[in-house]
């Protein structure tokens, strides 16, 4: 307020000034005071207008060029971060179709060799089932050929019996029987020369 006092202070005595020079003379004058206090008003009003208007507005304006400032480093951030996630996507995609072409090619390997293994047991299986029916096809033939051999050593008996019209002893009919055989087989081919 000491400012205002001070101010209408000049004012007067700048009328007053004015008064005492309109007197003088008539025409164009150029007043150095008026002039003084006009500049002095309108740097007040600019102080005025820069602190209470200007200022503000420049903050503002700058707070919304630093906003936008950092919209803009955001923006480009999250771009770079959106390509950095796609280039990964690609990647863990790549990664999980190489995993799965490994995984299938390991289950048809897999597959593979369960079938070989199989069809190995198989034959393994086969092998032995035919060694072990060969060797019961021989059993059972040299079964019947005991049996064989021993129908014809009774027929042998009973025939000699009645053609010798004795008894004979159980010692001397083995004896006998045991001696035909060992002949027979002596002079017959063996079953694995047919074979």
């Amino acid at each position: 307020m000491d400012l205002l006092a001070v101010a209408g202070g000049v004012g007067a005595d700048a009328l007053v000034f004015a008064a005492e020079a309109g007197e003088e003379g008539g025409g164009l004058t150029v007043n150095l005071f008026w002039i003084i206090v006009a500049a002095g008003n309108f740097l007040l009003f600019f102080a005025l207008a820069y602190y209470i208007v200007l200022k503000p507005v420049g903050a503002t304006v700058n707070s919304r060029r630093e906003r936008i400032e950092q919209g803009l480093k955001d923006a480009d951030a999250a771009r770079r971060d959106r390509e950095a996630a796609a280039d990964q996507r690609q990647a863990v995609l790549a990664e999980a179709r190489r995993e799965a072409n490994e995984i299938l090619a390991r289950a048809q390997r897999l597959s593979d060799e369960t079938r070989e293994q199989g069809v190995a047991q198989t034959r393994t299986d086969i092998d032995r089932l035919r060694a072990q029916a060969v060797a019961e096809i021989d059993a059972e033939r040299q079964r019947a050929l005991n049996d064989v051999r021993a129908q014809v050593a009774d027929l042998a008996l009973q025939a000699a019996g009645k053609v010798v019209g004795e008894t004979m002893t159980d010692q001397r009919e083995r004896r006998l029987v045991d001696e035909f055989l060992a002949q027979v087989t002596a002079s017959a081919p063996s079953g694995s020369d047919r074979n």
